[in-house]
């Protein structure tokens, strides 16, 4: 069965202090970073963090090959830029139960930890800023003798729109 198409909701984001959507990172930053790390600068990695950085959820390869202007780069090479720039924590590569890999920048402001709320009915996702998890994780830590603990956590549930319409 095939997994229902993504639908990118831009403008419901859940935070406990305001309502507005994360924050896009400058392209020069996100170059820097890439040099830092010393990575080559080539035209795709350049496309593919352009335009990442418009994106305030998570996306699909095929949302980011609509996202690059035409002809900058093919999907192989999507795939390939985009494994190079996780391996080097650039991006964040994640799954929501579906077997579709979505991508997020991890880098400047785009690193601010989160998570997600998806739409089980018509997979929209939103941003939830806050974490009640950090206690948990610092107890766990404290018990288990592990250190540099962290966390994957991800909400699921039906939208206002698709309750609208049950």
């Amino acid at each position: 069965m095939k997994p229902k198409e993504l639908k990118i909701n831009d403008t419901n984001s859940l935070d406990c202090c305001s309502s507005s959507p994360l924050p896009k990172a400058r392209l020069g930053d996100l170059l820097d970073k890439l040099r830092e790390r010393s990575m080559k600068l080539t035209a795709p990695r350049k496309a593919l963090l352009d335009a990442l950085r418009f994106q305030e959820h998570p996306v699909t390869i095929k949302e980011i090959s609509l996202a690059v202007p035409n002809g900058k780069c093919d999907r192989a090479t999507i795939y390939r830029a985009m494994q190079a720039l996780e391996s080097i924590g650039m991006v964040t590569r994640m799954e929501f139960g579906d077997g579709v890999a979505r991508y997020e920048l991890s880098v400047g402001e785009h690193a601010s930890h989160h998570h997600h709320l998806v739409c089980v009915s018509c997979n929209v996702i939103t941003s939830v800023q806050e974490c009640i998890a950090d206690d948990l994780e610092n107890k766990i830590a404290a018990r288990s003798g592990f250190q540099q603990v962290t966390h994957k956590l991800e909400f699921f549930g039906v939208c206002p729109d698709c309750a609208k319409d049950n």
